[in-house]
C-alpha cells in the first residue's frame, strides 16, 4: 500500500491563497485611495471654480453699484439744472409781474381802503389792511375778481379795529395771480413779504 503525504501541497495552497488575499486587499486599498483622490480633486475643482465665479460676480456687482451711483449723481445734476432753467425762464417771462401786480392793486383799490402789508408765496398774495367798512372790503374783493391779472379773492379774516381813534375794519384776504402757464416754477420759493406804508392807500384816500 502506497501512502502519499499531502500536507506540503495543502500548505502551499494556503500560502498562495493568503498571498492572493493580501494582493487583492492592497489593490482594493489602492483603488479606494485613487477614487478618493479623484473625487476630492473633482470636488475641489468645482469649489475653486465656484469661488472664482463668486469673486467675479462680486466685482461686477461693485462695478454696477458704482455706475448706479454715478447715474444717480448725473440725474440729480440734470434735475438741478432743469430746475434752474425753469426758474430762469419764469423770471424772464414774469420779470415785470411785480410791477404789474402793484399797478393792478393800485387801480383796483377802492376808496376808504388802506393796505398795511402784502406777502407773496408763489402765485398767491396775502393782503392785510384797513377799510372804513366791511362793504368796502367786499368792493375790493369784487374789483380783484374782475381784474385781468388777479383771480380767486378769498377773505381770510375781518374784524373791528381802532385806527387814529376811528373804528375801522381790519381785514386779511388772499388773491391769486392769473398766469398763462399752468405750472408755477416759483411756487416752491419762500414767500416775499412787502409792507406797504405811508399816509394813503394804493389808489385810495387816507383813512
Amino acid at each position: 500500500m502506497i501512502r502519499i503525504n499531502l500536507l506540503p501541497h495543502r500548505e502551499e495552497k494556503r500560502k498562495a491563497r493568503r498571498q492572493q488575499f493580501w494582493l487583492l486587499a492592497a489593490v482594493a486599498a489602492i483603488s479606494g485611495l485613487v477614487v478618493w483622490f479623484v473625487g476630492h480633486s473633482v470636488i475641489a475643482g468645482y469649489v475653486e471654480s465656484q469661488e472664482e465665479k463668486n469673486v467675479f460676480l462680486k466685482e461686477q456687482i461693485a462695478e454696477l453699484d458704482k455706475e448706479i451711483a454715478e447715474i444717480k449723481g448725473l440725474r440729480e445734476q440734470a434735475e438741478a439744472l432743469l430746475s434752474r432753467k425753469q426758474v430762469i425762464e419764469s423770471l424772464q417771462v414774469n420779470r415785470t409781474e411785480t410791477v404789474q401786480i402793484f399797478n393792478e392793486l393800485a387801480n383796483q383799490m377802492p376808496e376808504g381802503v388802506y393796505l398795511r402789508a402784502l406777502k407773496q408765496t408763489g402765485s398767491r398774495i396775502n393782503l392785510v389792511g384797513y377799510a372804513q367798512s366791511n362793504a368796502r372790503v367786499s368792493n375790493l374783493m369784487r374789483n380783484l375778481e374782475a381784474s385781468p391779472n388777479l383771480e380767486r379773492a378769498d377773505l381770510v379774516e375781518v374784524k373791528a379795529a381802532t385806527l387814529n381813534n376811528r373804528r375801522v375794519s381790519e381785514f386779511s384776504l388772499n388773491v391769486s395771480i392769473e398766469r398763462s402757464k399752468t405750472e408755477d416754477p416759483m411756487g416752491k420759493q419762500k414767500g416775499k413779504a412787502v409792507v406797504v406804508g405811508g399816509a394813503a392807500n394804493a389808489g385810495g384816500k387816507p383813512l
